[in-house]
C-alpha cells in the first residue's frame, strides 16, 4: 500500500499517513542517541560520541552546538541537514536581538525551527528534514527550559528527554529515576544524564559527550576527565547498591 503513496510528500495515504515523514522520523532513530535533563537552575545535554577515524579531527564532529547565548541544542539524525537548521536558526537569534534587543525566549526560536520543519512536509520538490532536536536554555527570569522538536514540525516541553538511538529505552529509564530528590543538585542533574546515556552507550565515559548550561552562563563542555569521574561515581553507586542487595550469609 505504501508504494503508491510515499513518493510525494504531499500526498496522504488513506489512514492518514505522510510516509516521507515517517521515514525522516525513522533516519532520527538511527542517529547518534542524545538525552537532556533539565535540573533546579541547570540543564544537561548529552550526546552518543561515535568514534572517528584515526587521522579525522574530532573537533569538527559536534552534536552539540550554541544558538545563542543562552539557548543550545543537540541533535539526532543527518548531520548535514541540522547544519541547515543551526544556521537559519542562529540567524533568527541575531535578527532577534537587533529588533527588539532581546534575546530570544527558548519557545520562541524552538517554534520558529519547528515551523521550518513543517514547511518542508507541506510542499513540492522538497523533503522533510531528518533530524530530531533538544533545545536547552534559560529564559530572562531565569528558569530552565527543554523543548523535543520532530521532523513533522511539533515541539513539546519536557522535564527531561531522548532522541536518537534506543530513545525508547533511555526515555523509560528517565521516567523511572527523575525526580526532585534527583535533579536538587547540579551535581545529580549531570549524573542522571550521564546514567541515561550508559543504557545505550557500553563503553564508559569516552563515548559520550556532556555539556552543561547555568542562567547568566555560556554553555560548558565537560573535558573527559570530568565525565570519567562522574562514570566512576555511578559505577561505585552501583557497586554498593548490589552489595546491600546481596542477601548476608
Amino acid at each position: 500500500m505504501s508504494a503508491s503513496y510515499d513518493r510525494a510528500i504531499t500526498v496522504f495515504s488513506p489512514d492518514g499517513h505522510l510516509f516521507q515523514v515517517e521515514y525522516a522520523q525513522e533516519a532520527v532513530k538511527k542517529g547518534s542517541a542524545a538525552v537532556s535533563v533539565r535540573g533546579k537552575g541547570i540543564v544537561v545535554l548529552g550526546v552518543e560520541k561515535k568514534s572517528v577515524a584515526k587521522l579525522q579531527d574530532e573537533r569538527t564532529v559536534r552534536k552539540i552546538c550554541v544558538l545563542d547565548d543562552n539557548v543550545c541544542m543537540a541533535f539526532a539524525g543527518l548531520t548535514a541537514d541540522a547544519r541547515i537548521v543551526i544556521n537559519r536558526a542562529r540567524v533568527e537569534c541575531q535578527s532577534h536581538r537587533l529588533t527588539v534587543e532581546d534575546p530570544v525566549t527558548v519557545e520562541y526560536i524552538t517554534r520558529f525551527i519547528a515551523s521550518l520543519k513543517q514547511r518542508y512536509t507541506q510542499s513540492n520538490g522538497r523533503r522533510p528534514f531528518g533530524i530530531s532536536a533538544l533545545i536547552v536554555g534559560f529564559d530572562i527570569d531565569g528558569a530552565p527550559r527543554l523543548y523535543q522538536t520532530d521532523p513533522s514540525g511539533t515541539y513539546h516541553e519536557w522535564k527531561a528527554n531522548a532522541i536518537g538511538r534506543s530513545a525508547k529505552t533511555v526515555r523509560e529509564f528517565l521516567e523511572k529515576n527523575y525526580n526532585e530528590e534527583a535533579t536538587a543538585t547540579d551535581s545529580g542533574t549531570i549524573k542522571l544524564a550521564i546514567k541515561a546515556l550508559l543504557e545505550v552507550v557500553q563503553s564508559g565515559g569516552k563515548h559520550i559527550e556532556l555539556a552543561v548550561m547555568k542562567h547568566g552562563q555560556l554553555l560548558r563542555i565537560l573535558n573527559p576527565e570530568e565525565i570519567e569521574m562522574h562514570v566512576s561515581e555511578i559505577e561505585k553507586e552501583r557497586e554498593e547498591a548490589e552489595k546491600k542487595k546481596a542477601p548476608k550469609t
